[in-house]
């Protein structure tokens, strides 16, 4: 008879496992098995708790973006003007946390795999509009094309990643630097 409470223990262990797993491979190309024995459980167990490898894929990324709304929220709620909210969200985006090897490599493999998965290109999809829709919000009053703006913040924000994906030396700090300073020459009045 299975311990009552395990069920959320090893769903967890499986998501972290497969965030390891696909950033030590830089890709999905990994087994259930593989993502299994580091959990530390059989794959019979795994495809039960998940299905397959894409479900415990998608369930790795809706962590990851998880905790990258909870990083989102935490700063926002310390933002005191629109400058400082927009300043929040890039701030977020390239947290220790959110900007682990590991996590960029899952990033990137969620944008490899979104052309020909619908489950997960409606998940990139749902991350890309909140981005973009936080920032226009938070550009508004201080930016002459808020969404015009935001849309540029979030595609440097997109090819940050993908810089710090194809490079050992990639620095939270320096993308965070970048970013921001992208920010204050957006809001810049060039009239």
């Amino acid at each position: 008879m299975p311990k009552l409470g395990m069920e959320p223990i090893r769903r967890s262990a499986l998501v972290q496992a497969t965030i390891a797993e696909i950033g030590e491979a830089h890709s999905l190309d990994v087994t259930v098995g593989q993502i299994a024995k580091r959990a530390g459980m059989s794959t019979a167990l795994a495809h039960h708790y998940f299905g397959g490898k894409d479900q415990i894929f998608l369930a790795a990324m809706r962590h990851i973006l998880n905790e990258y709304g909870a990083e989102v929220r935490a700063r926002l709620s310390e933002a005191r003007s629109p400058r400082d909210r927009a300043a929040a969200i890039i701030i977020a985006s390239f947290d220790e946390t959110c900007f682990a090897p590991a996590t960029i490599n899952a990033w990137m493999t969620l944008y490899a795999a979104a052309p020909n998965n619908a489950d997960t290109k409606r998940l990139l999809v749902l991350y890309q509009n909140r981005l973009r829709s936080n920032l226009t919000h938070a550009l508004r009053g201080i930016s002459a094309s808020p969404a015009v703006d935001a849309e540029t913040l979030a595609a440097l924000i997109d090819g940050l990643y993908l810089r710090a994906a194809l490079s050992e030396k990639a620095s939270a700090n320096a993308a965070r630097v970048s970013a921001l300073s992208t920010l204050d020459l957006l809001l810049k009045d060039p009239a």
